[in-house]
């Protein structure tokens, strides 16, 4: 079964921790594991810290591969991407991913998700860091280290922090999957299970024993999960036509 699967990293992340997914997935299975400007493979590229302006980074660089049969899956700040991205593609009728997966991500809010991480000090920001998990802890220990990758972390949480979703257009006529950890404070259970309303075609929320990166020791049970539920996706009538505004 030949299929494209794009995984989008969380804020401060890049590739590096999906970099053993691509084995995990049936052989004829194409992973692709994204990077945003300004982190891992495109470390020397300017960040964005506006959502829009990444989702149309992606748009633009990604768009030849954006057809036939395709799936996007993100983490964290990934998720918003892969959710802007669907919506995007929607909106201007092009062909939409025959699956959408969304871990640690809670349900759009009009208003923003209320937390502004990205203003703290930075003795402030890496403490919250390490609380969270995800993040190496040479990158906070080291004065040096932070100075390098300091600014493109703030930066992605100022995207999250300030990102305002594009305004719905209905129920999302794409299969969707959300997945999280049951100790996460960042993206509770409570936050993810509203995404059942905002498809036509809710494969379940799968949560698992962790905080916000639940599957960063072993993902074995996420990547499993994620394979059932794309052949799921498939048997439902996989990709879907975009519908018109």
């Amino acid at each position: 079964m030949e299929l494209r699967l794009f995984v989008f990293h969380h804020a401060g992340g890049s590739h590096l921790l999906y970099r053993d997914w691509p084995a995990r997935f049936p052989a004829g299975w194409d992973v692709r594991l994204v990077d945003a400007p300004g982190h891992g493979l495109l470390g020397d590229q300017p960040t964005l810290t506006e959502a829009h302006a990444l989702v149309d980074h992606f748009l633009r660089t990604l768009g030849p591969e954006l057809t036939g049969r395709y799936a996007l899956f993100g983490h964290s700040m990934g998720g918003l991407v892969a959710y802007e991205l669907t919506r995007r593609l929607l909106a201007e009728g092009r062909t939409p991913p025959l699956w959408l997966g969304l871990s640690a991500r809670g349900t759009p809010r009009p208003e923003g998700d209320g937390t502004t991480r990205h203003l703290l000090d930075d003795a402030g920001l890496r403490r919250e860091l390490a609380a969270m998990g995800g993040t190496p802890a040479a990158v906070l220990d080291d004065p040096e280290l932070w100075e390098v990758f300091g600014p493109a972390i703030r930066g992605d949480l100022r995207l999250v922090e300030t990102w305002r979703p594009t305004r719905q257009g209905g129920p999302l006529p794409v299969p969707v999957s959300v997945f999280g950890g049951t100790r996460d404070e960042v993206a509770p259970p409570g936050r993810l299970a509203g995404w059942s309303d905002l498809t036509t075609r809710f494969l379940g929320l799968h949560l698992f024993d962790g905080g916000h990166f639940y599957f960063q020791q072993d993902p074995t049970a996420l990547t499993e999960q994620i394979a059932d539920d794309l052949h799921c996706a498939l048997v439902l009538g996989g990709a879907v036509r975009a519908v018109p505004r």
